[in-house]
């Protein structure tokens, strides 16, 4: 799974990379076909806007499965990219328990008399 990160406005902390591949690497345990992650971190320099909604993160996946996607907003850019990462998570979740057989017919035996 290729990660790329793209930062709009200011640059990034070291360690947000870090932290936002290890986090996203955790993603593959639904076995669901990812091929790349997109994440676009967007800094808000308007400040009618407020500090509560200064950061937003953008997520995209693209591969053979299906195409996922959230955004957030929040105070810091780990902050937003933790919101993110819960509702691709959430949506990825989704799909691998719709994937599941929940059926399980089991064979009885019948009775002989």
């Amino acid at each position: 799974m290729k990660i790329t990160i793209h930062a709009r406005g200011e640059s990034l902390a070291e360690d947000f990379e870090v932290i936002a591949k290890e986090r996203l690497e955790r993603l593959s345990r639904f076995h669901i076909p990812i091929d790349r992650i997109e994440v676009d971190v967007i800094h808000e320099v308007n400040p009618h806007h407020g500090k509560k909604t200064s950061h937003q993160v953008k997520i995209k996946t693209h591969g053979s499965g299906p195409f996922l996607r959230a955004e957030a907003r929040a105070f810091n850019d780990l902050a937003a990219f933790d919101e993110a990462v819960e509702t691709i998570e959430f949506q990825l979740r989704k799909r691998h328990e719709r994937s599941k057989d929940f059926k399980r017919e089991t064979i009885r035996k019948k009775k002989v008399l």
